[in-house]
């Protein structure tokens, strides 16, 4: 019993740091969607800080705690964030693992460097790389008790358990019972929605990161009489502490600080009573290794594939269209430079260095396989590295011929790679990186012990060959035959990149789902890559220890590969040529640096970590980053010379139709009040050109044409020159349109032929316009949906936005709502530009957008997210008198209401506190028609308290039932737009289904 005690409470206390760990991993992953492998380096980084400060320079050992946890470290945490980790949010999952992880190499380096500067200057700092048995907070010697016989406490472990209490205690007020705890959850729970309800989202991730950093902080201090100072082991113990983690599914804090006690306290229970493990060496440190590789395959989810956007959407080609002399020739040659160098200008040391570079080369093209080609972030490169050339040194020493054993090592890393990708295949992301490490570290612990693989400390000799007349014991033998080498392998991968299996490879890579419904095998494509990736790892790990003549089971840890991600990555993984640029790199740098700058060891690696930081603007990599740059401005050049043909061939067609026009509208009423601003503003803003749409465009100079402010209000503009007046027929438009133009044409029948004065005017007094886009071209990634879009909404409003699905109605609330920043154009609220605002500025100026689906926050109560927009109680309590439904109910959580229940509570605050404007997008989705109605009632009675409402729907009917104006959306473009009677129900129909233009081009001859 004392036993069990024992092993409970001395695993309570590795629990209660792993909680700690674990919390702040949730936190900052919840806040910002990203894994920070760095959380580990932060707790290091900490620890060292303390224990120089307390030990070197004498600091009292409560106060520097206190200012390293609740000053530095989220200083620190505020810092990363601005600098770093807002804009890698923003970037692919591969690119955010690999600097991430380039941090976690970067900044223990970073500490241990800065202390070997303190001590050349003089300052009384002292040795901290691996240093054990420190002083913690509390006495030093620590003081021990034994409560129970056979069981001891110290008071370190009594003060890890008191801190994590109180950070337990801490975090649930604050999570719970404070509104930025409720802010906090509400970003985690939906951080675009937070931010359309004026709450600034960085902001909120900045203060999560602070408080991520800060347990990390509180996590290294008191581990520091546990762990000593090995940044090794602080980041075994960040990747352990995962598993917490990943019990809280990344999201959940209560379930991660619950899962870190337990954690520890299962992995002493394990080690203490597996009696199997004392046959098998270092399987008592490799157990929490295997608890992580368990969990991540039994709690990790599979995301959703189907009907989702490219995974990860392949960079521009800059070389795409260049001749192969273009493509080629530049690394040819230089390759002939490298070859002849070796017997003409090298010495025998650069030699070598350099041939050392192409060999590791070899290993780094392993990541263009996997990561490269396969989007697979694989974390164990370094063990097929030290398994193939540990099998190659033990065949060696039995007398197999060099080219044998190289193979069969090669064979032995491909089957060790398809073993590790076999179980975690199903893994994808972080949680694949994660189980690949695992994996790695238990391949250093458990099967690299073995005796006959490993033979001692002094492992295995790896004789250079000798092939036929060419002996490799010559460095710049060495060196040419690797740059052969290096060559058949890039050759080999870009044919492979180039073949079907290839382009299936890469289809895989972007789309899943696409390349599953195309035939192509997800599965055995990403097994083939895997496998192929460990041998092309393990064939390079043979050359780089035939190099050195000799290879151990230490030399290549799993530590160091994640060193070599970074460099790689930083370098450039799609094309195997950046590759070979990232071995020569890393053999040289640190040479250089050596000779030149510093003796340190510390700083190359400091410059390789830190290159990752590059993958936050350039996530393809410095190699790329230049002519990506050049390509881009080429195509801009291009792109821009023929828009301006374009828009010169489209001035001389609309002055051509605006002349057969004039003749056409000659005899209409010339007494007619302006056409709607959505609609008058100019050629591009109605179809492609105003003869597509049979419509006249405003004259140069007209208010409309951009000759006016476009913020005044509508009775101060004068009637755009050539507007078409409510009172003319549509036959003389029609008659000008371009033959072929027949879309438009059906539109234009929407209204029977006319366009009707939408200005808003009501008894002669000009109406301001609450919200206003004038001219908006807006799309995604470059690609424009939008193109000049204008339309204008004013108090007491509906503008009903209809068109069939792809037409861009929902990119035109995003754009309204400040969520999709317009390529071109203005957008206007209240008068005042807002181009530049945001989405949180935009709703603080009383811009409201109800997105499509269901507004609501689903893993907060009622309470809370009527307490997210109501802050006052009595404004709350209004709410529930007039939804008695959600006043029994108000504990529950959002998501557990029903579709129309959630659409209530989206709408009912906004009741109480009406917005100046409110972008409904599809509020009747997936209702039933009597919450329909009631939802329509809602939005009427908000029109009627002054809100100007932008109403999308695909419910004509229904809608055409409440709206005021109606405009119509087609590909991007305002076709028509003019007052709800002016609609006709059938030419409606019909131009949604297509109809109009298929009866009316039957109808032509």
């Amino acid at each position: 019993m004392a036993d069990l005690l024992g092993f409970v409470l001395s695993g309570l206390v590795s629990g209660a740091l792993y909680a700690l760990l674990a919390t702040g991993l949730v936190l900052s992953y919840s806040a910002s969607g990203l894994f920070n492998f760095a959380h580990g380096a932060t707790a290091y980084l900490c620890a060292l800080a303390f224990y120089e400060l307390h030990s070197g320079f004498g600091w009292p050992a409560v106060p520097t705690a206190v200012l390293l946890v609740c000053v530095l470290a989220p200083a620190l945490g505020w810092g990363l964030d601005r600098l770093m980790f807002r804009k890698l949010a923003r970037v692919g999952e591969t690119a955010q693992i690999v600097a991430t992880i380039g941090l976690l190499v970067a900044l223990p380096a970073l500490g241990l460097w800065t202390v070997e500067l303190l001590a050349d200057a003089g300052a009384s700092v002292e040795p901290a790389e691996n240093q054990f048995g420190l002083p913690g907070v509390g006495p030093s010697p620590a003081k021990s008790w034994q409560p129970v016989d056979g069981v001891g406490v110290d008071s370190d472990q009594l003060i890890i358990w008191a801190a994590t209490a109180v950070v337990a205690l801490g975090l649930w007020v604050l999570m719970r019972h404070t509104p930025l705890g409720l802010k906090l959850r509400a970003a985690v729970d939906n951080r675009s929605l937070v931010e359309l309800r004026g709450l600034s989202a960085d902001r909120l991730s900045s203060i999560a990161w602070m408080l991520s950093s800060g347990l990390a902080g509180l996590a290294g201090v008191l581990a520091t009489p546990l762990l000593g100072l090995s940044a090794h082991d602080f980041t075994l113990f960040l990747f352990v502490s995962a598993t917490a983690a990943v019990l809280g599914r990344f999201v959940s804090v209560p379930l991660a600080f619950v899962g870190g006690l337990g954690l520890g306290v299962l992995q002493n229970l394990v080690a203490g009573y597996a009696d199997f493990a004392e046959r098998i060496t270092g399987f008592r440190t490799a157990v929490p290794f295997l608890i992580l590789f368990a969990g991540l395959l039994l709690l990790t989810r599979r995301g959703r594939t189907a009907g989702t956007a490219a995974v990860d959407p392949p960079p521009v080609d800059y070389l795409a269209g260049r001749s192969r002399l273009r493509r080629w020739g530049p690394w040819a040659v230089a390759a002939v430079l490298l070859v002849t160098s070796f017997y003409t200008v090298t010495t025998p040391f650069w030699t070598g260095l350099l041939a050392q570079g192409l060999a590791l080369s070899l290993v780094f093209m392993s990541f263009t396989v996997v990561t490269g080609l396969g989007a697979m972030v694989s974390l164990a490169q370094a063990t097929f590295v030290t398994g193939a050339a540990l099998v190659a040194g033990l065949l060696l020493s039995h007398g197999w011929p060099f080219v044998a054993a190289a193979a069969v090592g090669t064979c032995a890393a491909a089957v060790l790679g398809a073993l590790v990708a076999l179980p975690a295949l199903r893994l994808g992301g972080r949680s694949l990186a994660l189980a690949t490490l695992a994996l790695a570290f238990l391949a250093d612990q458990v099967l690299f012990q073995i005796g006959p693989l490993r033979n001692g400390d002094t492992g295995w000799a790896v004789p250079r060959p000798v092939l036929g007349p060419v002996d490799l014991g010559d460095d710049r033998a060495l060196g040419v035959a690797l740059t052969v080498l290096v060559a058949a392998a890039v050759a080999a991968l870009s044919a492979l990149r180039n073949s079907p299996s290839g382009r299936a490879m890469l289809a895989v890579r972007s789309a899943p789902a696409a390349a599953m419904a195309s035939g192509v095998s997800v599965v055995r494509t990403k097994l083939v890559l895997f496998t192929l990736s460990a041998g092309l790892a393990g064939f390079g790990g043979v050359m780089y220890a035939s190099y050195n003549t000799r290879v151990t089971a230490t030399d290549f840890t799993a530590m160091t590969g994640l060193i070599w991600l970074a460099v790689v990555v930083a370098a450039g993984l799609r094309r195997p040529q950046f590759a070979v640029v990232a071995g020569l790199v890393y053999a040289v740098v640190p040479h250089l640096i050596s000779e030149h700058l510093t003796e340190s060891t510390h700083l190359p690696v400091i410059l390789f970590g830190l290159a990752g930081l590059a993958l936050a603007n350039d996530p393809d990599g410095y190699c790329a980053a230049l002519p990506s740059r050049l390509h881009g401005r080429r195509l801009a050049g291009v792109a821009g010379a023929g828009a301006a043909g374009v828009g010169a061939a489209a001035s001389e067609a609309a002055r051509a139709d605006a002349g057969a026009t004039s003749a056409a509208v000659a005899g209409a009423d010339s007494t007619g009040t302006a056409a709607s601003d959505a609609i008058a503003a100019g050629a591009d803003s109605t179809v492609a050109a105003p003869a597509e749409a049979g419509l006249p465009s405003a004259a140069p100079g007209s208010a409309d044409a951009g000759g006016a402010d476009p913020t005044a209000t509508d009775g101060a503009r004068a009637a755009p020159s050539g507007a078409v007046s409510p009172g003319s027929t549509g036959a003389g438009t029609a008659g000008a349109a371009r033959p072929g133009a027949t879309p438009a044409r059906a539109l234009d029948r929407l209204g029977g032929g006319r366009q009707a004065d939408t200005t808003g005017r009501a008894g002669g007094e000009a109406v301001a316009v609450a919200l206003r886009l004038s001219r908006v071209r807006a799309g995604y990634g470059g690609a424009a949906v939008l193109h000049g879009v204008d339309l204008a909404v004013r108090p007491g409003e509906i503008l009903a936005l209809l068109g069939p699905n792809g037409a861009g109605k929902s990119t035109t609330c995003r754009v309204a709502a400040g969520l999709v920043a317009p390529l071109a154009g203005q957008v206007y609220v209240a008068g005042r530009d807002a181009t530049r605002d945001g989405a949180v500025r935009r709703s603080r100026a009383g811009v409201v957008l109800a997105p499509e689906g269901r507004g609501i926050f689903p893993a907060l109560t009622i309470e809370e997210n009527l307490a997210l927009y109501l802050r006052g109680r009595d404004a709350r309590q209004a709410v529930y008198e007039r939804f008695p439904g959600l006043a029994g109910r108000r504990g529950v959580p959002a998501g557990a209401l029903s579709g129309g229940e959630q659409q209530m509570l989206a709408l009912a605050p906004l009741l109480q506190r009406p917005p100046k404007v409110l972008i409904a997008d599809e509020p009747s989705l997936g209702l039933a028609p009597r919450v329909v109605e009631e939802v329509f009632r809602l939005l009427t009675e908000l029109r009627d308290h002054g809100t100007a409402l932008l109403l999308v729907e695909e419910k004509a009917t229904e809608v055409l039932k409440i709206a005021d104006t109606v405009a119509y959306l087609a590909q991007g473009r305002v076709t028509w737009c003019g007052p709800r009677a002016a609609v006709q129900a059938d030419r409606l129909t019909e131009a949604y289904l297509g109809l109009a233009s298929a009866s009316e081009g039957a109808a032509r001859p």
